[in-house]
């Protein structure tokens, strides 16, 4: 078969039953048979009859309508691609273990049974020139792989945890302070940032801040810290597991592998449980404006540095529950988010919490 032929899942194929669609399948094969249904010597009835099926056993049976070895050679002008074999590794039965440690993949004999990406080599090139359809990708991408070594996608070892606190936590602390300054001396008394990027510092050290600016900046502060909680919530469920509405295209297919897709497939890897810096700038430039466009200045820096100061922590508690021992709570949240990942992906979409999962009826049972 050509190295463009398609890996389709018996989904794809059962979607193509009518007239204007037909494929059939045989041997593990998969045919666009729709310009052919009105030629069939045995009428389109027969096509129809089997449309989004297997006919290997129809075209054997005589009493149906056995076919000649040239009719078989005429099928293969007509083919378009191959049903998938498929991995079966996410269970309902799974339970999570004290100290879980799954065994590594051959990425060998991994990559000879199903045809979806060699973790041999690297990764990313792969997805965009996928050929299988986006069933068969989110079939095979929501089954966990695992290696000993962090699979070759881009980007080096620093892209791993530490970079977020070392990044967005300075950020955070400094529009903490200018929530601070605003709600003391009004929105106007900070310059914009590319104006002078360390008035905060000194206005901070230079006067005097009352409590009750601290009061008003902290319970922005804790304000944003409730905001991430459903951020989120939101973003893992609606954005991050997106499946569903997904264009069958490999542009769409890759954006989707690198903001959640790999973590499913590699879920134990240490260097694709956060995101990249510039991945979350991306993300997060639209809610910032929201809060600016919603709240007063100094209301808004403080929440959006709460909010910040949140995703660290969950970044951080993220990579813990797949690596770390932990206390009681995270041990618990470590069995209720790994079984995220090997029992049901359509529920338990909470890190930190499980509120709201319970607000929104999504809790995994454990």
């Amino acid at each position: 078969m050509s190295k463009r032929i398609r890996i389709f899942t018996e989904e794809d194929l059962a979607q193509h039953c009518s007239p204007s669609s037909c494929w059939v399948s045989r041997n593990g094969k998969v045919y666009d048979v729709t310009s052919f249904i009105l030629d069939h010597p045995g009428g389109d009835d027969l096509i129809l009859n089997y449309a989004g099926k297997d006919v290997g056993a129809v075209m054997k049976d005589p009493e149906e309508h056995e076919h000649s070895d040239s009719a078989y050679d005429m099928l293969d002008e007509y083919i378009i691609g191959r049903v998938g074999a498929g991995e079966n590794i996410v269970s309902d039965d799974w339970v999570p273990a004290e100290d879980f440690h799954p065994e590594e993949t051959d990425t060998s004999k991994d990559f000879e049974r199903n045809q979806f990406l060699d973790l041999r080599k690297p990764v990313l090139r792969q997805v965009w020139q996928a050929n299988f359809s986006k069933s068969y990708y989110l079939q095979q991408v929501h089954q966990p792989r695992h290696l000993s070594e962090s699979a070759r996608m881009f980007g080096p070892a620093y892209l791993e945890w530490y970079v977020v606190p070392s990044i967005w936590l300075p950020i955070a602390c400094y529009l903490y302070m200018r929530s601070l300054i605003q709600f003391t001396y009004g929105p106007s008394s900070v310059p914009p940032f590319f104006a002078d990027p360390s008035a905060p510092l000194r206005i901070i050290f230079s006067m005097s801040i009352p409590a009750v600016s601290f009061a008003k900046a902290t319970a922005c502060f804790f304000l944003g810290n409730v905001v991430w909680t459903i951020l989120e919530y939101t973003l893992h469920r609606f954005l991050f597991h997106i499946d569903y509405y997904l264009p069958d295209h490999p542009w769409a297919l890759t954006l989707h592998f690198l903001l959640h897709g790999i973590h499913h497939y590699l879920p134990m890897d240490r260097l694709r449980l956060v995101m990249p810096p510039l991945l979350f700038t991306t993300l997060s430039y639209p809610f910032t404006q929201l809060a600016h466009a919603i709240f007063p200045t100094a209301v808004a820096n403080g929440t959006i540095a709460g909010a910040f100061a949140f995703y660290v922590l969950y970044d951080c508690m993220h990579y813990a529950l797949h690596h770390t021992r932990l206390p009681a709570y995270m041990r618990e949240m470590k069995k209720y988010h790994l079984a995220h990942h090997y029992k049901n992906f359509d529920l338990g979409f909470g890190v930190t919490s499980k509120i709201w999962d319970y607000v929104f009826n999504t809790v995994l049972p454990v």
